[in-house]
């Protein structure tokens, strides 16, 4: 029987994406130290939980002499594995898919779209810089690159039976563009990015805080009123 993933994607792991963001910036205006504060207060966290989460993936810094940029930045490589490359298959080629296929950061980061999957026997015969295969050559592809990592960008209706056929050809972590919550071994990662979700989240937040400042200005109408 199949059971929900039981790994997850640590909001410390998230927070240590936003840390690096802002030691890039840092570096390129040509500064070499950085303290927790100065990361919590350009992060929005408090500087406990800078120093939580360094401690939580072994960054040691001193409590006087701050952090050297360029050591925290190794570290984090080290911890992202950027020192080598990173083979990756995209499955579903729809405008989602296409547009993924062409971001360039993956390379960057070295991260390589080695392949990407369609069943549209059109999208099949499309030149682009990444080929575009059958379904039935996804264990192929995998085991002559060695992919352990797989991108999901295919219908809800479908988007179990990929990840059947993922996991039994030896993915072990997949990036999941389905609005779909997938079930999975427990030794295989979900990472669930649903855009809709994301946005909808923003929305809430806008209009709550807009009721919020709203509410506010009628106390202080009803305030201006009263004298």
């Amino acid at each position: 029987m199949k059971r929900f993933t039981k790994y997850v994607i640590k909001n410390s792991l998230k927070r240590i994406f936003l840390y690096r963001a802002c030691l890039v910036r840092l570096k390129l205006m040509g500064v070499e130290k950085v303290f927790s504060y100065t990361l919590a207060n350009e992060t929005g966290v408090s500087s406990e939980q800078v120093r939580k989460d360094f401690s939580e993936f072994s960054i040691k810094g001193n409590k006087r002499g701050g952090y050297e940029i360029n050591e925290l930045l190794e570290i984090m490589e080290n911890i992202f594995h950027r020192n080598k490359d990173h083979n990756i298959v995209l499955v579903g080629m729809g405008n989602l898919g296409i547009a993924l296929s062409k971001y360039s950061r993956f390379v960057q980061r070295n991260m390589n779209i080695v392949a990407t999957f369609d069943i549209d026997p059109f999208k099949q015969k499309v030149r682009s810089d990444i080929p575009v295969y059958t379904p039935a050559r996804l264990k192929e592809i995998i085991d002559r690159f060695k992919v352990k990592v797989a991108i999901l960008a295919v219908p809800e209706i479908s988007a179990q039976e990929v990840t059947d056929q993922l996991v039994r050809f030896g993915i072990k972590g997949i990036v999941n563009f389905a609005p779909v919550l997938l079930k999975v071994p427990p030794d295989v990662i979900i990472n669930n990015v649903n855009l809709c979700d994301e946005l909808e989240s923003v929305i809430y937040c806008v209009h709550k805080q807009i009721t919020a400042e709203g509410s506010k200005n009628l106390e202080l109408l009803y305030k201006d009123m009263k004298y």
